[in-house]
């Protein structure tokens, strides 16, 4: 029955993960056993503001343990997120009624652990600000990256 309940457990928090493309890895640490440790690249688009790209870099644990899924990834990430199109805020970011709102999570452990990068509206600097950060479900970490993508003008309005 335990076996069960949390089998179910590790399914739900799993599926809630978001997509993410990967650009590229670079391994860090060898490994005689399973994939090396690597640093992995990865990019994603906000889904609520067309036009704007974040490229995340995270660390993820290989050998054995991380082959399976069962590694904890450490806290060590960054962020940077750049303007790729025509950027119109819906009224609700302008407003800041979504400050602070999530918009990647990825499970870096098999339960209880995820990065996370939430969005925030500078509303004086026309300025959408992302930070990346770890959390756990008992203690988080400090660790955190930030990025700013000021919004102008791009090109010429789509016909």
């Amino acid at each position: 029955m335990r076996t069960r309940i949390a089998l179910g457990l590790a399914l739900t928090f799993m599926i809630g993960t978001a997509a993410a493309e990967i650009i590229g890895s670079v391994a860090t640490k060898f490994k005689w056993m399973g994939p090396n440790d690597k640093i992995l690249i990865e990019v994603f688009e906000d889904d609520e503001v067309p036009g704007v790209a974040c490229y995340l870099s995270r660390a993820k644990t290989g050998g054995v343990s991380g082959a399976v899924g069962v590694a904890e990834d450490t806290s060590d990430a960054a962020i940077h997120c750049a303007q790729v199109g025509h950027i119109t805020l819906p009224d609700d970011i302008r407003d800041g009624k979504q400050d602070g709102s999530e918009v990647f999570k990825k499970r870096t452990s098999l339960l209880f652990k995820s990065l996370q990068v939430v969005r925030f509206y500078d509303a004086p600097r026309h300025t959408l600000v992302y930070l990346s950060y770890s959390d756990r479900v008992i203690e988080g970490s400090p660790k955190n990256s930030i990025t700013a993508v000021p919004i102008l003008p791009w090109g010429s309005p789509a016909p």
